[in-house]
């Protein structure tokens, strides 16, 4: 699908999906990178063991749900912006998603934006709550974006910009 559409849809995760359990226990990486590349920055980044030891320099990453408490390390350290961290239950209604983001202009803090699912189509709106430099990437930022809490499997950008 991935080669066809250009953007995963979650079925491509397959295992490496965290499962409804883990994600109703707290935050937790969701690494969407498929290629198999010679990378492992993530890996080097994970202080809790997190990502499991790559056999090979180009296997893709594998995160331990269990040991992840999704403290965004990986999220820093990722060159293909493809790690996010998912706290399913933020608050009673809403979730919360950290994101890498590169784009001008940055979003400010407090303000809301429209989110958009994989496809790049508008979902619903998330409000920023946190705009975190990057320190692997001092260019990049990582978003923390509140959203809706049903939409915490479909929501994975915002649009800053005009449409």
């Amino acid at each position: 699908m991935y080669k066809d559409t250009g953007y995963l849809e979650i079925e491509e995760l397959g295992a490496n999906l965290p499962s409804d359990e883990r994600f109703e226990k707290g935050p937790v990486a969701v690494i969407e990178c498929i290629q198999e590349i010679p990378c492992n920055p993530c890996q080097d980044a994970c202080t809790r063991n997190a990502i499991k030891e790559f056999k090979h320099i180009n296997d893709t990453p594998i995160v331990d749900s269990d040991l992840c408490n999704g403290c965004g390390l990986c999220v820093s350290a990722c060159p293909g912006l493809a790690i996010f961290i998912v706290w399913k239950n933020y608050s009673e209604t809403e979730a919360l998603l950290k994101i890498p983001y590169e784009m001008l202009p940055y979003p400010e803090e407090g303000k809301s934006y429209d989110l958009l699912n994989r496809k790049g189509e508008t979902i619903g709106l998330g409000k920023v709550i946190k705009v975190q430099v990057n320190k692997n990437n001092p260019k990049s930022r990582i978003i923390w974006i509140a959203i809706p809490k049903p939409l915490y499997m479909e929501a994975r950008h915002i649009r800053t910009g005009e449409k």
